[in-house]
């Protein structure tokens, strides 16, 4: 699939830091127009030394959740370890995985967080600038913000607020199983996110799409 082309990846902190709040003036909220027919999952992971970092996308179709394909990639970390700059470490492997789709999905989930973020640029809103398709993040713990205690049914879910903000929601994917933190990325709203995360979790805390992708991306982690 064709990616666009935003910045380059050798950036200092502040840069990085600038580029970010660039970017999310850029991010577009808007109600999907029809279901998804196809929907990928993209996930990454470092090796043990830490030096290189691994990412696998998954295409799936929506209805039964049948692999129609994947790809993975594996680069060099050239970004330090900062808090609230994930996305600059991650982002380049998953773009590489992305790129070698011969599918272009109608979505992406993705592990991590779309504006549930100090600058409301985490990984999925940075990505879906980069991939200029509706991405979700489905993070599995809180970056910023506040909430009030879910009800332990799946479906539930309370709303993940930055003050007055709502950035995201604390979603119950299965019951009495800790939340997802789910936010937009890009391209969809709120309400898409939660209710396209639900019906992806079909029996796992995890999304039928982010979680085949972590089972791929831990294999190739495990051979290095």
């Amino acid at each position: 699939m064709k990616i666009k082309n935003l910045h380059n990846w050798n950036l200092s902190y502040a840069q990085a830091r600038d580029i970010q709040r660039a970017l999310a003036g850029r991010l577009r909220f808007l109600p999907l127009k029809q279901p998804p027919r196809t929907v990928a999952g993209l996930d990454c992971a470092f090796s043990r030394d830490k030096k290189h970092i691994f990412a696998v996308v998954v295409v799936l179709n929506y209805g039964d959740f049948e692999i129609i394909e994947q790809a993975a990639a594996r680069l060099k970390v050239t970004f330090p370890y900062i808090p609230g700059l994930l996305s600059f470490r991650e982002a380049p492997a998953c773009l590489a995985a992305a790129e070698k789709l011969k599918i272009t999905p109608d979505i992406f989930l993705i592990d991590g967080q779309g504006i549930a973020h100090p600058r409301r640029l985490g990984l999925a809103a940075h990505l879906g600038l980069f991939l200029d398709k509706p991405t979700i993040g489905c993070a599995k713990s809180r970056l910023t913000g506040s909430f009030d205690e879910v009800d332990p049914e799946k479906g539930a879910y309370s709303w993940l607020k930055d003050g007055s903000e709502t950035i995201g929601a604390v979603l119950r994917t299965r019951t009495n199983v800790k939340p997802l933190f789910v936010s937009v990325g890009n391209r969809c709203l709120l309400e898409d996110a939660i209710n396209i995360t639900l019906h992806c979790a079909t029996k796992y805390r995890l999304p039928e799409p982010t979680r085949i992708a972590h089972q791929m991306v831990s294999k190739l982690k495990l051979k290095g």
